[in-house]
């Protein structure tokens, strides 16, 4: 039995002894060795085809001529221009910008070379102390406080830049001032000053004119006063008088912006009374 070999087509003909072998399971059985390999024959030859047509093609197409790209082709003879001719007069380009300082102190750190020991020369590198506050480089540079920080970028020594100021001569509003100005001494030494050196008019005072006057002037960048005006004048000479007054006043203290005096616009009420004096 171990020798027994069911493909065998001696067992067809055994199971079919006696029946109708025109049957097509009969024929299927029968035929079956050589139907697999034809099948797995013309199955290899069609992958085969499959996977290299791509080549078989680019094969065909190169060996035609293409009358297209044959006709794209137009030739166009190119004439080159001599270049212009050398000025020997023409002075030479000026010579490279030195660069920029650094912003920070630099000092010379020096690189390691490899030379005979006859010829090495004892040169001391920079010490902490003096890390602490300046670069190591290729060479001593003192540093500018107001050049840009560079990075990777060479430094040399092109004279320090200076600091760019923007001139603010704009009038700014008391209310959105940092440091509002003021009078030496503050707003009561004004007071004191303008009870002190006011000149009541004499018209004014024969009418008995009392009233509070509101005045409108600039405190400029030295503590100057510009631009004064009578915002509301009792008359009689009333307005003309306080503005003659403001302008004999000492210079006050001026407004600050960002850390810089600027000019402010100020509005002062003043009372004159009588009774009072001022």
């Amino acid at each position: 039995m171990a020798k027994l070999d069911i493909y065998n087509l001696q067992w067809i003909d055994v199971v079919f002894t006696g029946r109708n072998q025109a049957y097509g399971a009969y024929q299927l059985r029968k035929n079956n060795a050589k139907t697999t390999n034809r099948a797995l024959i013309i199955g290899s030859i069609l992958f085969i085809l499959a996977i290299s047509s791509p080549l078989i093609i680019k094969y065909i197409k190169g060996l035609t001529p293409d009358s297209e790209t044959e006709e794209r082709v137009i030739q166009t003879e190119v004439v080159l221009t001599p270049p212009p001719p050398v000025d020997e007069q023409a002075p030479p380009p000026p010579p490279a910008a030195e660069p920029p300082r650094p912003r920070v102190d630099q000092v010379r750190f020096p690189p390691p070379v490899v030379v005979p020991a006859e010829k090495v020369r004892d040169e001391e590198p920079p010490t902490v102390e003096e890390l602490k506050v300046a670069d190591p480089g290729q060479k001593t540079i003192a540093g500018d406080p107001n050049a840009e920080i560079r990075i990777d970028e060479p430094v040399g020594t092109a004279p320090p830049t200076k600091q760019a100021v923007v001139e603010d001569n704009s009038v700014h509003d008391f209310a959105s001032i940092e440091e509002m100005p003021d009078f030496p001494g503050g707003i009561q030494k004004f007071y004191a000053y303008v009870s002190k050196n006011y000149v009541y008019p004499a018209a004014a005072r024969e009418q008995g004119v009392s009233g509070r006057l509101i005045l409108s002037f600039i405190v400029e960048k030295d503590g100057s006063l510009t631009d004064i005006k009578v915002v509301r004048d009792l008359g009689m000479g009333t307005g003309d008088e306080a503005m003659r007054m403001l302008k004999k006043a000492p210079k006050w203290k001026p407004g600050i912006q960002n850390g810089r005096p600027v000019r402010v616009q100020y509005t002062l009420p003043i009372m004159l009374n009588l009774e009072g004096g001022n």
